[in-house]
């Protein structure tokens, strides 16, 4: 953060350049360089607003996005760019691309922290796994972003939202119903949905039109998003699920058959079902994540490769890295192990594929998710302890779990005769659990 103020102060000594509570904001005046079209076009809402707040990356898209806004809504573009654990590259020089497509400002929010405590934490204390496999690493991003730009476009007096989402995707459905959930007034924007532009060489065409600089990068042949949770992989061969993923695709986690030959052991400390330490140590949400990204992730912990199907209605394959997420879903899963009974944890575990349906399907701010957050809260009250894992070659194993609520005894569950237990009770018990079946079975028979 310190580096994009510096970058902001020596770029453009003119500009104002703000901290508070991890937010850094560009202002500058546009340049006219981009024109502004006063004609009415035809569809949507054409030519009628008057500020638009737009999820930004910096990269071809968004750079494009800007431009396109004011030339078709004749409207001031604020730029947002929400770091949620991307990296210090995605966010490098942020400031002279904005200005360059013709924003008018640039909001920058930390919001790592809240991405792990606030949407995060409450998955994996729900166990939310999407068709089996998917962590919901993209799923949990869109919710906290979009929140952010909601409270930007307050800040600013926007009264629309914009995004760079395609037609196709999960996440113009993710960013739009959160959009409506926390403020139904503003208007939204998705240029993908409407503009004429087909795809990366109509963007450049576009770009050098309204002399806007075509960011100098190398396109990736993957698509990939990445934050604190994952990094994820798809397009190009991965399109054929039939091919296997090159060696040299992934970046967050060594090639299993690569890594250590000696095992790490970790042991994270759980109060109320969500990780408060790591060996030990306290930390806060977002480092303790970082943290466990780096150790799962030179023992090659996380790899998903899966075919899931998206809510659009068609199938993708994606491959997922989630290394610290990965150890950490199995650190609360084995600590419920002791803490939770058999009826609570069956119906715990079926909420929870509901739990990740409606994270999947971009409803966070649904009373729905937010009634059964309050269940999972209640159930895991008492999932309060440690564990102890093994980290080997892609594996990730217990080795041991403790918890001052464990409803574990190994008076009760012991081979050795006990005062509590009466093996000879056992006999009453399977006769009359059996009684269905054996009733069955004399039916047929004849009895």
């Amino acid at each position: 953060m310190d580096q994009l103020k510096a970058m902001a102060s020596s770029s453009f000594p003119n500009l104002a350049v703000h901290t508070q509570r991890e937010v850094v904001q560009a202002v500058f005046s546009s340049d006219g360089e981009v024109g502004i079209s006063t004609e009415k076009k035809s569809g949507g809402l054409r030519g009628k607003l008057n500020k638009v707040v737009l999820a930004y990356s910096g990269g071809l898209d968004t750079s494009v996005i800007v431009p396109w806004l004011r030339e078709n809504y004749g409207c001031e573009v604020v730029c947002f760019t929400a770091d949620v654990g991307q990296g210090i590259k995605e966010l490098e020089g942020l400031e002279q691309k904005a200005k360059a497509s013709g924003a008018c400002q640039l909001v920058v929010k930390d919001l790592k922290e809240e991405f792990v405590r606030d949407f995060i934490f409450p998955c994996l204390r729900a166990g939310a796994i999407y068709e089996r496999k998917y962590l919901l690493g993209t799923s949990m991003a869109r919710p906290v972003i979009a929140k952010a730009m909601v409270d930007v476009a307050r800040e600013v007096g926007a009264d629309a939202v914009s995004h760079g989402c395609t037609g196709k995707g999960n996440d113009q459905v993710r960013f739009e119903l959160t959009f409506f959930a926390l403020n139904p007034e503003l208007n939204v924007v998705a240029p993908w949905r409407e503009w004429d532009i087909q795809g990366r060489e109509d963007a450049i065409e576009y770009a050098k039109k309204h002399n806007v600089p075509v960011p100098v990068t190398k396109k990736s042949i993957y698509s990939r998003d990445r934050n604190l949770w994952h990094l994820s992989h798809e397009g190009d061969i991965l399109e054929d699920p039939a091919n296997e993923p090159k060696k040299d695709m992934y970046m967050m986690t060594v090639d299993p058959e690569d890594a250590p030959n000696k095992p790490e052991y970790v042991k994270i400390g759980i109060v109320s079902g969500l990780p408060v330490s790591l060996n030990g140590q306290e930390l806060s949400p977002a480092s303790l994540l970082a943290e466990l990204n780096e150790i799962g992730g030179r023992h090659g912990i996380g790899r998903v490769d899966m075919v899931e199907n998206r809510l659009v209605g068609m199938k993708s394959r994606g491959v997922y890295e989630t290394p610290g997420g990965t150890i950490l879903f199995t650190a609360v899963r084995e600590l419920e192990s002791l803490t939770i009974d058999r009826e609570t944890m069956q119906v715990k575990d079926s909420l929870a594929l509901k739990y990740a349906e409606l994270v999947y399907a971009g409803r966070w701010f649904d009373p729905l998710r937010e009634s059964m957050d309050a269940f999972m809260e209640k159930i895991t009250e008492t999932t309060s302890g440690s564990v102890t894992l093994k980290l080997y070659k892609g594996s990730v194993c217990v080795t041991g779990r403790e918890s001052s609520y464990s409803l574990y005894r190994q008076d009760i569950s012991s081979f050795e005769s006990g005062k509590i237990y009466d093996q000879a009770d056992a006999a009453g018990f399977i006769r009359l659990y059996g009684l269905p079946m054996k009733v069955r079975a004399m039916l047929e028979k004849g009895i």
